[in-house]
């Protein structure tokens, strides 16, 4: 979920020609939420909130109607209670979400094996080998729709265009529930109707440094001569923005046959300067990762965190266990780690991110160390069993649903 401004402007008909935009985006609208309401029809309409239910969470998903009191992802849950305090909060349940996502990809599999899945709930096709059997790139989108909506029950929006980058920003501009075509012809004058907050990586800081300069709207962005970008936002952020700015954005849509890793990550629109709420988005993304390792029947054994700076600069950590794990307290101890190494970037964060890789079956025979105690992970494998029962409401990690109490500081409260 993204709070980078739209324009109205753009969501409009751009043309019907698609022969040239082979590259569909297919993004669930507020995912997490619109399945809980799947749960919950008697929610619909209401301002739906999903993570944490209490003052150390964050949020995970919003519906559209909590979103209008500017609740995002990623945001404390106190700060999102306090924007919208008629909101129900309900709390994350990933083996649901990853049972509906599955069906979703399932579904996108029917059109393509270039199928490239970026998130639980967002992908991008190549559909170009499909054309014959199902019709145009538009054609193709529309059936997305109706069979996801018909088969599993939530909305999705599509995207199409020449690149995997505007192909995005149209889904953008689809939402909640729609299609829109950019077609190849049309990428510079769509973009150039966008505010620069649009452009991926464009948070308030940088978007009113750019306005210092008379820079707004991508028109102007695209306008500028890359120097002066320089000048501006540092070289890497300028010649990142410049091709953007001009649709130019090579990336091929990738198939990814086979789970490699299992990861998360987050892209703030107001950049994260605070540490302990960086600690906590973390915290979150450890869970889920841990969570989803459960729920494959996985381990992992490389653990890899992803940091980018308010000037793009990107840089990734990782540590090789001594033993494979499924278990959060064991990867949050690594990610802790890494993270006490890091510096904050001038400008704070823009995005993080946990990865666990070195993947191996849970069912496989893996060499215990001597020290290592098997009871050690039974109080999450019975929080997932409590869940999977009761659901999530029953039980939630104390680390992120508590507060630190008198005298104790919050890194002491997120090691209990």
């Amino acid at each position: 979920m993204s709070r980078a401004p739209r324009a109205a402007a753009a969501r409009r008909s751009w043309g019907e020609d698609d022969s040239a935009t082979p590259i569909l985006h297919v993004d669930m609208d507020a995912f997490f939420a619109s399945v809980e309401l799947l749960e919950h029809p008697e929610l619909v309409g209401r301002p739906v909130i999903v993570g944490g239910r209490d003052g150390r969470g964050v949020v995970s998903a919003a519906s559209y109607e909590a979103r209008a009191f500017g609740v995002s992802s990623a945001m404390s849950m106190s700060e999102a209670r306090r924007r919208c305090p008629q909101a129900v909060v309900l709390p994350v349940r990933h083996g649901l979400y990853t049972a509906v996502s599955r069906r979703v990809m399932s579904i996108l599999g029917e059109v393509t094996p270039e199928l490239e899945r970026v998130s639980v709930d967002e992908a991008f096709l190549n559909v170009s080998g499909a054309r014959r059997r199902m019709g145009s790139p538009v054609a193709i989108g529309h059936w997305i729709r109706r069979e996801v909506h018909a088969r599993v029950g939530v909305p999705a929006s599509v995207g199409i265009a020449a690149t995997k980058f505007v192909a995005k920003l149209a889904s953008a501009h689809a939402k909640p529930d729609g299609l829109l075509l950019v077609p190849a012809a049309a990428t510079q004058d769509f973009l150039n109707v966008l505010p620069v907050g649009a452009m991926w990586g464009v948070g308030e800081k940088s978007a009113q440094a750019l306005a210092r300069w008379g820079i707004t709207d991508v028109r102007a962005l695209a306008a500028t001569d890359v120097r002066r970008l320089e000048r501006i936002l540092g070289p890497a952020a300028a010649r990142h923005l410049h091709d953007l700015a001009h649709g130019v954005d090579p990336r091929p849509v990738t198939p990814q046959h086979e789970e490699k890793s299992v990861g998360t990550e987050s892209t703030f629109f107001d950049n994260i300067t605070d540490r302990d709420h960086a600690r906590r988005v973390l915290l979150d993304q450890v869970h889920q990762c841990a969570a989803r390792l459960r729920a494959g029947g996985l381990r992992g054994r490389v653990v890899v965190l992803k940091a980018r700076g308010a000037d793009f600069t990107t840089v990734t950590r990782s540590r090789t266990m001594a033993a494979p794990t499924d278990l959060a307290r064991d990867l949050f101890a690594v990610v802790e780690a890494l993270f006490g190494a890091l510096p904050t970037p001038g400008g704070g964060f823009r995005l993080l991110g946990v990865r666990v890789e070195g993947l191996s079956r849970g069912d496989e025979g893996v060499q215990l160390l001597l020290d290592d105690d098997p009871r050690r992970g039974a109080p999450e494998r019975a929080a997932d069993a409590v869940r999977r029962r009761w659901g999530s409401a029953a039980l939630a990690p104390a680390t992120l649903l508590s507060r630190p109490v008198p005298g104790e500081s919050a890194d002491d409260a997120d090691r209990s």
